[in-house]
């Protein structure tokens, strides 16, 4: 069940677009400083991460492996 009256974390700045959001994610880097990224920024990050490059299904061209 979700608490709908969960605490609300403060609205801050975005450390990448520098909007001010109230959904975002805290990093602490290795120097100790505390860095928010809004939500869109992290999927903007992660968007293609598992993905290489030149990837394409070889199936799709009449190549099938087995």
């Amino acid at each position: 069940m979700i608490d709908t009256q969960a605490e609300r974390k403060p609205v801050v700045r975005c450390t990448q677009c520098d909007r001010e959001v109230d959904h975002y994610n805290t990093h602490m880097s290795g120097s100790n400083e505390l860095n928010n990224v809004c939500w869109e920024c992290t999927s903007r990050a992660e968007k293609g991460f598992n993905a290489k490059r030149g990837f394409h299904r070889e199936s799709r061209g009449g190549i099938i492996r087995r």
